[in-house]
């Protein structure tokens, strides 16, 4: 049954990145008006415009082959600047390996599955494939991390970008999912 229930739902379908040209324009706009009285305005409209293009180009990167020799684990501090730009996603530390980790609350066990299949298209495509968890019946848990580094790399945000995006209607319980284990 349940063989038959994920034959049903798994289709892997190649994805489209989806830019926000209109926040990387905001951003330029205000960033280039002539200061005034309101210049605090504009500088926090620019700020939010600079954030929203950051998140939307980290999402239109792609990840680089986990054995590259060039590939290293990041430092503490600088996985925590690039926490700014998924939101949603907290860094956790399991056994000395620094991860990513965000966790979602679906309407059911099937939706959980559908979720994961939604998951699984991107991390195929970009090479790059987290730690996936179905915790009861409707707790999914991700965690992202390079294993071959043992810790965070660019890769680890690009894909926690990637799945941020994702359209997930329908999927999503209204209740809040609890991030911690």
């Amino acid at each position: 049954m349940a063989g038959l229930l994920l034959h049903r739902f798994v289709r892997i379908q190649r994805r489209v990145p989806v830019t926000a040209p209109a926040a990387g324009a905001a951003a330029l706009f205000y960033a280039s008006r002539p200061s005034s009285s309101s210049s605090v305005a504009h500088l926090e409209m620019s700020t939010r415009g600079k954030e929203a293009a950051a998140k939307a180009e980290l999402s239109t990167k792609s990840c680089v082959p986990c054995n590259s020799k060039d590939l290293h684990a990041m430092s503490e501090d600088s996985a925590k600047k690039s926490l700014e730009q998924v939101a949603g996603w907290e860094l956790k530390t399991e056994g000395e390996i620094l991860k990513l980790h965000r966790a979602w609350k679906v309407k059911n066990f099937v939706k959980g599955l559908e979720f994961f299949q939604l998951v699984a298209a991107i991390a195929e495509e970009e090479g790059h494939h987290p730690d996936l968890h179905l915790v009861g019946w409707n707790n999914v848990k991700i965690d992202v991390w390079t294993h071959s580094v043992r810790g965070l790399t660019d890769n680890d945000f690009i894909l926690a970008a990637k799945i941020n995006e994702l359209k997930l209607e329908g999927l999503l319980s209204k209740k809040k999912a609890t991030t911690h284990e």
